[in-house]
């Protein structure tokens, strides 16, 4: 599978339709002991921000299985990650 196809994947939601989801990146927390999974449908919210989403994943499996982020750390830890990386590309 080349680079660029493992940058993208989909989902079929509730309602049986199917969303294209480009990964931003992935990264692994030594504090949680996960992995978790950063991502866009490539759409903007009523300020023109990019729409992101994040999960944690089981990186070993075959299949891309997403997990709610359950506690408050954990997405302090991810809000915080794109916090600095909106900084650095200033």
């Amino acid at each position: 599978m080349s680079e660029e196809k493992n940058r993208y994947f989909t989902i079929t939601d509730k309602d049986g339709n199917t969303i294209e989801y480009e990964i931003l990146f992935t990264f692994d927390s030594e504090e949680t002991s996960k992995s978790y999974i950063v991502f866009t449908d490539n759409t903007f919210d009523k300020d023109g921000n990019i729409i992101t989403y994040a999960a944690n994943y089981d990186k070993t499996g075959e299949v891309l299985e997403l997990q709610d982020i359950e506690t408050e750390e954990e997405w302090n830890l991810i809000e915080n990650l794109l916090a600095s990386i909106e900084e650095a590309s200033e």
